[in-house]
């Protein structure tokens, strides 16, 4: 597992950042607007995140981005406001929701290319628990996150349904397939 960078202090900051823009939202229907000069390093530099949203352990919310663009607390904060808001899998959430929510920080590594000869020579090269995957193939793009091997813990499984999810066949190999790899330190509550 990747070691956590991010300090205790600023993890407990990041998760208040997400529900204050997820609270703000349900109020303003917009996400809360963050300084991000007001916040310590490595809060204000850039930063990739997805934010996980589950009521009693069920996905509520998902939304994140691949891109450094933005000083991670800003990032946390515009994607707590989509999982909650924007998923197009569900309704935007509730304030009776809301106190119901569990909230998960993903912090995103930068990607790696994984070179490969094939399929199998790719599934030999995952490693489970630890990486994130990108995979794409002419248009079809998709990116499950390293929690994902919690509910699919083999490399073919994990690997065959991130296919799907970008938009192609289980059960065929693109030529033109490009793969990176990353990590994510979680911040849970």
């Amino acid at each position: 597992m990747p070691t956590q960078t991010i300090a205790d202090a600023n993890r407990a900051v990041l998760l208040g950042v997400a529900r204050a823009s997820i609270s703000h939202g349900l109020i303003h229907h917009e996400p809360l607007t963050v300084d991000p000069e007001a916040f310590a390093d490595p809060l204000s530099r850039p930063g990739a995140s997805f934010i996980t949203l589950k009521i009693e352990g069920r996905l509520r919310g998902c939304i994140g981005r691949m891109e450094a663009t933005r000083p991670l607390v800003c990032s946390v904060a515009q994607n707590a406001y989509a999982a909650a808001f924007d998923d197009p899998r569900f309704e935007p959430l509730t304030e009776p929701e809301y106190a119901r929510i569990n909230v998960h920080i993903s912090v995103l590594g930068e990607p790696e290319p994984i070179i490969f000869e094939n399929e199998v020579d790719l599934l030999g090269q995952l490693r489970p628990g630890v990486d994130g995957l990108v995979l794409e193939s002419g248009r079809c793009r998709g990116t499950f996150l390293p929690a994902v091997w919690e509910t699919l813990p083999e490399p073919k499984q994990f690997l065959d349904q991130l296919k799907v999810k970008a938009g192609l066949h289980p059960d065929a190999w693109p030529e033109d397939a490009t793969v990176q790899r990353y990590t994510c330190e979680s911040i849970e509550e």
